[in-house]
């Protein structure tokens, strides 16, 4: 009985974590009309390729797409390589300062986005940067916490270990990509989750940054659909549900890491 009643209130949280995203991909196929009827709709109707049409006609949904996967993708690999070498540099290696430009990093922590947008606009502006790929990427790529998270898991790698490989006459580069890097396969996809997910769902930098609808990431073209009178909500849906799936076929495949190296960092 304690068993049966456990696992009824974890399908009970599970029904409601999961109904909104039901709801969701149940609007993409109904028209707009029926998302605030009573009773709600709650079946999948047959009008999936009229809303995902109009959408297109809307904002052009494909070049959103793309752009917001070239801009994620390689945001996540960039910055996935600048944070994995501070955070090595920082666990590992002993140099004048270390401790007061870690703490710089975490205290940058604190610093509101919306405070650094004024300043990022001007100096974007200045280079003549602003609507393209570049500007929506390189000012972000230092992101504080994947370095925090990173080193901790680094912390726990056994230091004995890289000492004994320089011993052995291997250079830092081989030391760090054959040996660290295998061993932190948890802790990278934990963090690439977490910086695949503040690229896709950044708002505020890319509409600032973006002059044409040519450039827009899903955000900033969704944000596009609500307007002052008419909000056609099987286009949002629509929208919403495309722009949800690469998310959620990143935390599938990377599940099993992530939790690994979540845990691998609260255990240090």
């Amino acid at each position: 009985m304690k068993s049966a009643g456990m696992y009824l209130l974890l399908a009970v949280f599970t029904i409601i974590s999961i109904f909104p995203f039901y709801w969701m991909v149940v609007g993409s196929t109904n028209k707009s009309g029926k998302m605030f009827t009573s009773p709600p709709t709650l079946l999948p109707g047959n009008q999936l390729m009229t809303n995902l049409t109009h959408l297109n006609e809307s904002i052009g949904i494909w070049r959103v797409l793309f752009n917001s996967l070239v801009v994620s993708g390689v945001y996540l690999v960039l910055s996935l390589i600048i944070c994995t070498f501070a955070a090595y540099a920082f666990a590992k290696f002993q140099f004048k300062g270390r401790n007061l430009l870690f703490t710089i990093i975490l205290l940058s922590m604190m610093i509101p986005n919306q405070a650094t947008i004024i300043p990022l606009f001007r100096l974007m502006a200045n280079f003549n940067l602003l609507n393209t790929y570049f500007a929506l990427i390189v000012p972000q790529l230092c992101f504080p916490f994947a370095i925090f998270l990173l080193r901790q898991n680094f912390l726990a790698f056994p230091t004995e270990l890289l000492e004994s490989a320089r011993l052995d006459g291997a250079g830092e580069f081989r030391i760090f990509f054959s040996i660290v890097m295998p061993a932190m396969k948890p802790a990278l996809a934990a963090t690439s989750i977490f910086l695949f997910m503040s690229q896709w769902n950044n708002f505020m930098w890319p509409l600032v940054a973006t002059t044409s609808n040519d450039m827009y990431t899903f955000p900033v073209a969704l944000s596009s659909l609500m307007g002052l009178s008419v909000i056609d909500y099987g286009q949002v849906m629509t929208g919403v549900t495309i722009a949800t799936i690469p998310i959620i076929i990143l935390f599938l495949a990377l599940q099993k890491h992530f939790i690994s190296g979540m845990l691998g960092s609260a255990l240090k």
